[in-house]
């Protein structure tokens, strides 16, 4: 559902994704980790057809993003790291925007907006402007934004920032859901490590744009393993750090 080919990205004379590719699968749960700075973000705006490559190509569920971008956008959902939603719309206004973005029926856009506040604990303030809404508020309204039209594969990009640690479950129980019961496949940037070894069917780590490693969890703390003298400890944290401390000591 998720296609990278030599995707490629520089700015100026530095290189922010070098040679990229991925493939993930229908209904895959794929985190991406990497320090700040290590091409995540340009990654996913190459995805979702906010930023063009220098080179490679980038396919969603196999149309390709810059020769038929609004194709490729029918079936992506995107919560951004910092969502722009228009303040003076209320809520349930903001999420009638969206649906005419999509094209989606009235009729089908009727059926789909309560349901999307009940899921996001919104439905309180449905109908007050989103100035008033906190930054936790303005998050969930980014993710019913997001799955308001029912897309095929979604991209999140840090999506945890201002959310409680209740909320942080709900969604995160929300994305397996969907994942393992409609097949969403769901590509996460995220520095919460542990979230990741939690929920994640497959991760790939980048640093300085170049995509070290891809696997599982327990697949990925095995390679390091086998490259260190020492053993590394139980968590995706000390491996992720082992193995972002030298890129020159772990090419891919």
């Amino acid at each position: 559902m998720i296609e990278t080919t030599q995707l490629h990205k520089r700015f100026g004379q530095k290189v922010a994704v070098e040679s990229l590719d991925l493939d993930l699968a229908t209904g895959e749960f794929f985190c991406f980790l990497g320090p700040n700075g290590a091409g995540k973000t340009t990654t996913i705006k190459m995805l979702t057809g906010l930023i063009r490559p220098t080179s490679g190509r980038a396919r969603v569920g196999g149309v390709d993003v810059q020769q038929d971008p609004v194709a490729a956008k029918r079936l992506l959902g995107y919560v951004p790291d910092h969502p722009f939603l228009y303040d003076k719309l209320t809520g349930r206004e903001m999420l009638r925007f969206v649906a005419g973005l999509y094209r989606m029926d009235v009729a089908e856009f009727h059926r789909r907006v309560d349901s999307m506040l009940e899921t996001f604990e919104l439905a309180q303030v449905a109908d007050q402007l989103v100035e008033h809404y906190s930054h936790g508020m303005r998050q969930k309204l980014s993710f019913a934004c997001c799955f308001l039209h029912q897309p095929k594969v979604v991209v999140v990009d840090e999506p945890w920032v201002g959310l409680d640690p209740k909320n942080i479950r709900a969604v995160k129980q929300f994305l397996r859901q969907r994942a393992d019961e409609d097949g969403l496949t769901i590509f996460m940037s995220t520095h919460t490590l542990s979230i990741a070894e939690e929920v994640a069917d497959r991760i790939g780590i980048i640093h300085r744009g170049r995509l070290l490693h891809v696997g599982t969890v327990e697949e990925i703390k095995a390679l390091a393993r086998r490259r260190q003298e020492h053993q590394l400890g139980g968590s995706l944290e000390d491996v992720f750090l082992e193995l972002t401390r030298d890129e020159e000591a772990y090419g891919p």
